[in-house]
């Protein structure tokens, strides 16, 4: 797969309903529009497993267990605790090789195989690392994906959200905490960790990449388009960044001036 047919499964991806998000293959796009002509082939295998251990296993487990058990125990997904910043934690291509990886990334395997078996399950846009819920006969609960999938108990997240500097009113709100996000955000969450990150080591080639997978991800919002505006800028491609900026102008928006002005300024620039 080229980059530009990447961005083709990025931007259909991205036209698609909440309802109808192609997760795992607009990963796989993800991760290919980062680095081409690579062979996506091991992600769906490994995918594919999954989901037909986790129906191997529903219905003699209670879901979170039988979730947790096919991901961390049978297929050996875990956080990779020694070299946390390595990028290929982030990349679904590396993780299915590696079985080592982000939470946000192997999150990707937890939520398309609970899709694909029936299960009720959603990210959570947890502080630190991302999480996943599942919904049992008692109430939904929250797996760690970085940590074996473990249980992680109220109690917990309430300590986790004091550390990641919450207030104690909103560390104490469990329906705050354990919110669900569309898989779509999940993914956008996952790109936003890798602009972050190429913005930290001045990569700005690799930060536009991952702010153009936000845009076409969700085409309705502007924000990821002045982020592909200001990396377009710091590479010195002025007109690029007028264009990225026209994006984000013709989207509606709390940040309309804010946008017109930057458009001015990279214009003058420009000129």
């Amino acid at each position: 797969m080229t980059r530009d047919e990447a961005e083709a499964v990025l931007t259909a991806a991205g036209e698609a309903g909440d309802t109808g998000f192609p997760l795992l293959e607009a990963a796989i796009a993800c991760a290919v529009h980062d680095r081409p002509f690579r062979d996506p082939e091991p992600v769906r295998t490994l995918a594919r497993s999954a989901c037909l251990r986790l129906r191997e296993r529903i219905g003699g487990e209670g879901p979170d267990d039988a979730l947790s058990e096919t991901m961390a125990a049978d297929l050996r997904l875990n956080g990779d605790l020694l070299t946390h910043d390595l990028a290929a934690n982030t990349d679904v291509i590396d993780v299915a090789e590696r079985r080592r990886g982000l939470s946000a990334t192997l999150a990707v395997f937890y939520l398309h195989a609970a899709a694909a078996v029936g299960l009720t399950a959603a990210g959570v846009d947890f502080p630190g690392h991302f999480l996943v819920r599942v919904e049992t006969a008692e109430g939904p609960v929250a797996l760690d994906p970085f940590s074996h999938g473990r249980l992680v108990l109220p109690s917990e997240l309430t300590r986790r959200a004091l550390r990641a500097g919450l207030t104690p009113q909103v560390a104490d709100r469990l329906d705050l905490l354990m919110a669900p996000v569309s898989d779509r955000q999940a993914l956008i969450r996952l790109q936003n960790v890798l602009f972050s990150r190429a913005l930290a080591r001045h990569d700005y080639e690799a930060a536009e990449r991952s702010a153009l997978r936000r845009a076409l991800l969700d085409p309705a919002d502007h924000r990821p388009w002045l982020d592909v505006a200001s990396a377009r800028e710091k590479q010195g491609a002025l007109a690029g960044a007028l264009v990225a900026l026209s994006h984000a102008r013709s989207l509606e928006g709390a940040e309309a001036v804010w946008r017109t002005a930057s458009f001015d300024r990279v214009r003058m620039r420009l000129n």
